[in-house]
């Protein structure tokens, strides 16, 4: 169960990485700002799954002291 959550967590942190530079890229070129904001709004998501995939992953190592 440990290493999924370890993969899951570098699987999310990837995707807000992706989805970040995605979105800086989309505004620098002046692109549509609601696809650059969409983007955002969806690393936001990332960003919260990501955190709490390592508070479940902290929690169980905390259990294995």
């Amino acid at each position: 169960m440990a290493a999924f959550l370890q993969i899951g967590v570098l699987l999310a942190m990837a995707a807000v990485g992706i989805i970040l530079v995605l979105g800086i890229i989309t505004m620098a070129r002046g692109k549509s700002a609601r696809t650059s904001n969409k983007l955002m709004q969806w690393r936001i998501v990332a960003q919260a799954g990501a955190i709490l995939l390592l508070l479940i992953l902290s929690v169980m190592a905390m259990g294995h002291r």
